[in-house]
Formats: C-alpha cells, sequence, structure tokens
C-alpha cells in the first residue's frame, strides 16, 4: 500500500496507491467522508472498500481532500473537493492506460461527491455509494445517472432516513439499460457502527454480479468488525 502524493487544482493532494499486477486491469478510486467532520482516507469504510477492490485485482486509489492530512488547500464546500476528486481520477488514470473501465466508489460526503464525479466522467462504468446523503445534497444533476451503480442504506439511520433514501432513488433517471439499486442494511446506522460486514458483503455481492468473471476470485471473506 504505497503512499503517494500528486498534483492537485490547489497543490499537492496525499494518497494510498495499490497497483493492480495486471497492466489491463480496472482501476478505482474511493471517497471520504466530509473533512468537516473528520473525514480522511484512512476512515475504516474507505479502506473496507479499498480493500474489496484490491482482492478483486483493481488498481485502487484512496486519498485525502485538501486540507486533510498531508495534501494542501481548505476546504471548499464540496466544489473544490470534487475537483481533487477529478485530479485524483487523472492521476490514477495515467498509471492505467490499459484499464477497460474506471470506477467510482464513497462513503457519505463521498458518495454525493462521486456521483457528481461519474456525471462528468463518461469513462466511469460503475458506482458503489454507501450512505449516499439524499436529504442534505440536492440530486437532481442526475439527469439522467449514466452508468449502472448500488446505493447501500441504514435501516437504523437517522442522519439519511431510509425512506429518505427510498424515495431518492426512486426519483433518480437513468439512461437506457442501466439500473441503479438499493441494499438495505437491517441494524445499520449511518456510520455502520454495526452492520459494516453486511453492508461490504453486499457490495461485493454485487459486484459479482456485475463484472467479468476475471474480477470476481474466490477469495476468503474480508475480515471486518462490526
Amino acid at each position: 500500500m504505497p503512499e503517494v502524493i500528486f498534483n492537485g487544482p490547489e497543490g499537492r493532494l496525499e494518497g494510498r496507491y495499490h497497483p493492480s499486477a495486471d497492466p489491463a486491469a480496472p482501476c478505482v478510486i474511493i471517497l471520504s467522508p466530509h473533512p468537516k467532520a473528520g473525514g480522511h482516507m484512512d476512515h475504516r469504510i474507505p479502506v473496507a472498500m479499498y480493500e474489496g477492490y484490491k482482492a478483486r485485482g483493481f488498481s485502487v486509489l484512496r486519498f485525502n481532500y485538501r486540507g486533510v492530512g498531508r495534501s494542501i488547500g481548505t476546504y471548499d464546500n464540496g466544489s473544490g473537493e470534487l475537483q481533487d476528486a477529478a485530479y485524483a481520477l487523472d492521476w490514477l488514470q495515467s498509471f492505467n492506460q490499459n484499464a477497460p473501465f474506471s470506477w467510482v466508489s464513497g462513503y457519505s460526503f463521498g458518495a454525493w461527491i462521486g456521483m457528481q464525479l461519474l456525471m462528468r466522467r463518461p469513462e466511469i462504468a460503475g458506482f458503489i455509494s454507501m450512505s449516499l446523503p439524499t436529504n442534505t445534497y440536492d440530486l437532481a444533476f442526475l439527469a439522467p445517472c449514466p452508468t449502472s451503480g448500488l446505493i447501500t442504506y441504514g435501516s437504523l439511520d437517522t442522519i439519511v432516513p431510509p425512506e429518505e433514501v427510498e424515495r431518492a432513488i426512486g426519483k433518480i433517471r437513468t439512461q437506457k439499460g442501466t439500473q441503479v439499486h438499493g441494499a438495505l442494511i437491517e441494524g445499520a446506522d449511518h456510520f455502520y457502527s454495526t452492520g459494516l460486514a453486511t453492508a461490504i458483503e453486499e457490495t461485493e455481492k454485487y459486484l459479482d454480479e456485475v463484472l467479468d468473471e476475471r474480477y470476481c476470485p474466490y477469495r476468503e471473506p474480508l475480515l471486518l468488525e462490526d
């Protein structure tokens, strides 16, 4: 898990990068929760996502937004953080020019950033959004959502109530042939204080369903603490 530093729109950005042994492997960026709420790339949920894609043979990058850790800059109300994500994807793709496709995955604020990024980058082939804050941020920009993906949400989430997520998923328009799926995680809150292992299991099952069998290797389940 090499530490990396790459250029962002406001200066250096700090990341952790796992390059696949296969030069033609797909790649994915992992987006962290809100920096003003203590979000960073080593948060347990982005790390769990990172390890899941790593086990599948993806090239994987997670990073700190501007002003977090060793990343230069200050919080910019989501606009700058979206720029950071775009630069991170550019950097990742520059080292994976033979990748057949890219994915984006994020948690909470990072999920919202990821949904915006996929609207701007047609090469993104799929997404996983955990605890997408559908009641905090307007999702009208998904008009329509250009790729299929999965949104996980907790039955005990008091920050983004499950009925709010379900309402938002029902309103998302998609392009022909794409679908946004929802996975309700029973007993989980917004932070997956319990239920993280179940949520990751749901994401793994979804990836098994939609990815080529080359990226669905047999492996022992990821060992996560709930």
